[in-house]
C-alpha cells in the first residue's frame, strides 16, 4: 500500500529543497519527522509539514501503522517562475526569478509488517 501527499507552489527553490528530500529518502516515517526537527533548513519546514500530512493520510484514510511506514519516494519538482524586476543604477532595472516548487512525498508499508 502506497499514500502519496503533494504540497504545490512553495517558496523556495526546487536546488534548496531537493538537499533537504535527500537526507529523509529511505527512512522510516517517523525517524524522518525526528531528522527535520533538527535539521537547519528552510526546506526541513516544508517537507516536514508534507511528511506529517501523508502520516495523517495514511492512518485515517488506510488506518496503517506509522511505525510501519517508509519514506519510499520523495522528489521536489519545479513550479513556475515569477519574474520580478528590481530597479538598478541610471534608470536601469534588474530582473530577479522567484524559483516556486511542487513536492511529493510516497510512503509504503515497511516490508515484513
Amino acid at each position: 500500500m502506497q499514500v502519496r501527499s503533494r504540497t504545490k507552489f512553495l517558496s523556495i527553490s526546487p536546488q534548496k529543497l531537493r538537499l533537504v528530500c535527500d537526507q529523509v529518502r529511505g527512512l522510516g516515517a517517523k525517524q524522518a519527522v525526528t531528522v527535520l526537527n533538527f535539521m537547519p533548513k528552510k526546506g526541513a519546514a516544508f517537507v516536514k509539514k508534507t511528511l506529517e500530512s501523508a502520516i495523517a493520510n495514511a492512518e485515517n484514510n488506510f488506518d496503517l501503522n506509522p511505525d510501519d511506514l517508509v519514506v519510499q519516494q520523495i522528489w521536489a519538482d519545479e513550479g513556475p517562475r515569477l519574474k520580478r524586476v528590481k530597479a538598478g543604477a541610471r534608470g536601469r532595472y534588474k530582473p530577479r526569478v522567484r524559483r516556486l516548487s511542487h513536492l511529493t512525498i510516497v510512503l509504503a508499508e515497511r516490508e515484513g509488517a
